[in-house]
């Protein structure tokens, strides 16, 4: 749900945070109270154009931000900022923002995150549904209008199941156009895969091979001055005229003959023979690195070769010796399918015409499930708008085969309605009138009120040319819709109102010489002024009928 919404210097608008209420919300006030400025403003935030005309005068910049609740979201919105690199945001809080400048800036954030504004309005779709003369009319599209459908009617599982054989059906062509080739490049595929194959295969190679090669080749190629550097340290510990271990015999028979004038000085006696163990075991391991080393120019030559080939398997097939191997296994996949081409088209061919049956059988299921789901549908709608009005008017689905089949089934659907008797149905999107295209919207609204997944419902002039009667069902439509989604709703009539769980109001004043607009929540009591205001006046006569519509 919208719980707050937040408009600054905003045509009328100067600084505004409205904090909104569960269930149906109602704006009221008097014409030019700018009380569509609320509904601007959620279209700015929800990704729509931006108008810089509509920049307070005076001011540089205008801005609108507005917090959502996203506990009850059925739409994958986690997986969705995790993708576009957005922040999750706290407590389940969706924070949507929009500024922008005279200058022409243009700036958007998701959860303090700037975004695009084709992200801002992919999220809008999700979070608010539109209804009247604005955009966000969801029901409008056919691809909508199947779904809503097919939730009716429980269609899903059905509906699924179909996708599901378009889906494979799709991957099999994917494999038959990979081998339907003309047989000059079938050739030149052939050769290529063989060459691959029959080089990655012949290095015999072991995934981490690189760094053991790379480490015995350094070694290998410095081998003369490894060994050069080691014989001349044990020269200097053992084998020259002033080698360590001859002066450390000098000052061991020195220290002795001290002790035996001090028997003090015995740590520095056990500290020279540490020393001397010490010089011994040093002598000992480089005599045994010495030996290893090994100046073999052959060796040297095949560790540079094996380095060569590494690295330029490595620099044609993947940047790792573990991606070479993976690239040389499906390369070998590969190869095995074009060398038996024939049979695996037969096979591909004949997996086709079985999944081809599949997908008929299954569309004319779903299509006849559909059919019967569309007379329920329609009697469902037609009876939620004879009661706003339409007594005569006629609400229908129109079917037809789609060509080709899509992972939605082999139909293509269209919401049509008829207001006046004597005139033809004719598609939703072709409705002229704002109101009656509100009216049929909350119809819809209501019989789909639990299958519907947008948590956010707007109506604007929804009461056009209604009154009597029809305003009360309007009101109380509203109220039932609002039991499952947030409603909100401009309306000028008293009756639409009333049932409202939230009833705000909107005026327009002059404050420093500077006209403003300001939205205010109603307490009981001034809800009784606002609807007798809107019923005529204050008199007794029209507050007893604001409180009876209350009550």
């Amino acid at each position: 749900m919208l719980t707050t919404l937040r408009i600054k210097n905003l045509a009328l608008v100067s600084d505004l945070t409205l904090e909104l209420q569960p269930g149906c919300n109602v704006i009221t006030g008097e014409t030019g109270a700018g009380k569509s400025i609320i509904i601007g403003a959620l279209n700015l935030v929800l990704g729509d154009r931006a108008d810089r005309t509509l920049i307070r005068s005076g001011e540089e910049s205008c801005a609108v931000e507005a917090v959502f609740d996203t506990r009850k979201l059925r739409a994958p919105l986690k997986s969705f900022l995790d993708e576009n690199g957005l922040e999750p945001g706290d407590d389940h809080q969706l924070v949507l923002k929009r500024a922008f400048t005279s200058a022409g800036a243009n700036r958007q954030f998701i959860n303090g995150s700037p975004t695009t504004l084709a992200t801002l309005a992919t999220l809008g779709e999700w979070l608010v549904d539109m209804h009247g003369p604005h955009d966000h009319q969801s029901l409008l599209h056919a691809g909508k209008q199947l779904l809503i459908l097919d939730a009716f009617g429980g269609l899903e599982k059905l509906r699924e199941e179909f996708g599901e054989l378009v889906r494979r059906r799709a991957a099999l062509e994917n494999e038959q156009s990979a081998l339907i080739v003309d047989e000059k490049t079938y050739a030149q595929q052939l050769d290529l895969l063989r060459f691959q194959v029959q080089e990655i295969s012949a290095a015999r190679l072991q995934a981490d091979e690189d760094k053991s090669v790379e480490e015995e080749f350094n070694r290998a190629s410095n081998a003369a001055k490894l060994l050069q550097l080691s014989r001349a340290a044990l020269d200097a510990l053992s084998e020259s005229e002033n080698a360590l271990l001859t002066q450390s015999g000098v000052i061991g028979r020195a220290l002795a003959e001290l002790q035996r004038v001090d028997a003090g000085a015995g740590s520095l006696v056990t500290l020279h023979a540490q020393a001397s163990e010490t010089l011994c075991e040093l002598q000992s391991e480089l005599s045994r690195y010495a030996d290893k080393v090994d100046v073999d120019p052959a060796r040297l030559a095949e560790l540079e070769e094996r380095l060569n080939l590494i690295h330029t398997l490595k620099r044609k097939y993947g940047a790792t010796l573990a991606e070479v191997i993976v690239f040389g296994d499906e390369a070998k996949t590969k190869l095995q399918a074009l060398e038996s081409r024939d049979a695996e088209l037969a096979r591909l061919n004949a997996a086709l015409e079985k999944l081809d049956a599949e997908i008929q059988a299954a569309g004319k299921k779903l299509s006849a499930a559909r059919k019967k789901v569309i007379p329920q549908l329609a009697k469902a709608v037609g009876k939620q708008l004879d009661d706003l009005g339409f007594k005569q008017s006629k609400f229908d689905v129109a079917i037809a085969a789609a060509a080709p089949p899509s992972a939605s089934g082999s139909d293509d659907i269209e919401f049509q309605f008829a207001p006046n008797p004597g005139e033809p149905a004719k598609p939703l999107r072709a409705i002229a009138s704002s109101g009656e295209m509100a009216r049929v919207m909350l119809a819809l609204k209501t019989v789909l009120a639990a299958e519907d997944e947008i948590p956010v419902l707007v109506f604007d002039e929804v009461d056009a040319n209604v009154g009597g009667e029809t305003a009360n069902a309007v009101g109380e439509k509203m109220k039932q819709i609002a039991a499952k989604r947030q409603v909100f709703c401009i309306t000028h009539l008293p009756q639409v109102a009333a049932p409202a769980d939230a009833h705000y109001v909107v005026t327009k004043l002059v404050k420093n010489g500077r006209t403003i607009s300001e939205i205010a929540l109603l307490d009981k009591k001034s809800r009784v002024t606002e609807l007798a205001r809107m019923l005529g006046g204050q008199t007794d006569a029209a507050r007893k009928h604001a409180e009876a519509l209350l009550k």
